[in-house]
């Protein structure tokens, strides 16, 4: 009796464990599926996180430029007052003339001369003019800085097209003294005068041009230079532009000032490069990760260098940019502005789509997880149901 009672209560283990064991693996696997399908919700989730926040980041940018839009058409309303345009200009060229002996201001007596010899003369053909004269700015903070950054004998330094030009400058002023021949021929203004010590003579041809991308759309092809950003696209604060895109040029200089480039590409880049312009000397000396050709600010502050600054109030220049006002000068930024407000519009309907995309993921696999929840439940029930069962009996 003891050994047949024993070997019923072995049998009975033995079906026990039969059913038991297949509903432990079960078990298992509907665990395993459901902590697959929940760690796939998570990552729709934290996905759709992520992008949201990229749309508020770039929801606020679109306002900006559409705020710096709006700004622009307010200022084309107001009427532009050539006739300052016209008298800051002539005031330029009264400086330079006004700078005794210099060799920018006997050129210039020259090259207004009238007559054919002044005509077909070099000075005239191939020198284009001076930097002063070749451009312009729209503030006239800006002006004064930038001609301080520069310092006088670049402002007033000749801009020849080519070794044409500087050339006939070297036979203009042999050892400080014009010509007697030139003065002889009418080329000369004042017999005897003299040049003062050395000048400046920049040559188009022999400057290696900026070989980026400009500005799509642009009429004054401002450069596409990428701007300093932090982490997360932020620009530092008082960050303004570039210098060489903040020079306003005439249209006969923008596309062929040479047989194949522009001013700005050519002269302005090689004068500013990549100098950054700032509002403060405090947002500047913040932005110093970012600079590595100098940097001025609006207040007063030079960068020439990382490690170079000069915070003293600032010399007032006498020979400036000219300055111009109202549109011309901002058209150029309303479609650097404008182009950018298209390229994140862009940006945010692709951003949009893949919210939709990645939401409807996440609906899937909320459903997915839901219905294998479900099946667990009823897997569980049935186990359950099947173990009474199974102890009844």
């Amino acid at each position: 009796m003891s050994a047949a009672n024993t070997g019923t209560r072995k049998t009975e283990r033995d079906e026990a464990y039969q059913v038991a064991e297949p509903a432990v693996d079960d078990t298992k696997k509907y665990e395993a599926d459901l902590q697959k399908l929940g760690l796939g919700v998570k990552h729709r989730e934290d996905r759709i996180r992520d992008l949201s926040t990229q749309k508020i980041s770039l929801d606020g940018s679109i306002l900006d430029l559409q705020g710096r839009i709006g700004k622009y058409h307010e200022s084309i309303s107001k009427p532009v007052n050539k006739e300052v345009d016209a008298q800051s200009e002539d005031e330029t060229y009264e400086n330079i003339l006004e700078l005794e002996k210099s060799a920018a201001g006997l050129v210039h007596q020259l090259r207004t001369r009238q007559g054919t010899q002044v005509s077909h003369s070099p000075l005239v053909k191939d020198v284009l003019g001076f930097v002063a004269t070749l451009g312009k700015a729209d503030d006239e903070n800006l002006s004064w800085l930038l001609a301080e950054y520069l310092g006088r004998e670049t402002m007033i330094a000749i801009v020849c097209r080519n070794s044409d030009g500087v050339q006939a400058l070297k036979t203009f002023g042999i050892e400080g003294a014009i010509d007697r021949n030139h003065v002889q021929q009418g080329l000369g203004s004042s017999a005897g005068s003299t040049i003062d010590g050395r000048f400046q003579v920049i040559c188009l041809a022999d400057i290696r041009p900026y070989d980026g991308e400009f500005i799509y759309n642009d009429p004054q092809r401002r450069l596409d230079i990428l701007k300093p950003k932090w982490p997360g696209g932020i620009l530092p604060r008082g960050f303004l532009g570039y210098a060489v895109n903040m020079i306003h040029i005439d249209n006969a200089n923008v596309w062929m000032a040479t047989p194949h480039y522009g001013l700005r590409e050519t002269l302005f880049y090689h004068l500013f490069s990549h100098l950054q312009v700032y509002e403060t000397k405090e947002d500047m000396l913040k932005a110093r990760p970012f600079i590595s050709d100098g940097a001025v600010s609006l207040d007063g502050g030079i960068m020439r260098r990382p490690g170079d600054f000069y915070m003293a109030n600032r010399e007032q220049a006498k020979v400036k940019f000219p300055m111009i006002f109202g549109k011309l000068t901002l058209l150029g930024d309303y479609y650097e502005i404008k182009n950018e407000l298209q390229i994140k519009r862009w940006n945010l309907q692709i951003l949009l789509e893949d919210i939709r995309r990645e939401q409807s993921m996440l609906d899937q696999a909320r459903l997915n997880f839901e219905v294998k929840r479900q099946e667990f439940v009823q897997f569980l029930a049935q186990s359950s149901h099947r173990a009474r069962q199974k102890q009844e009996h």
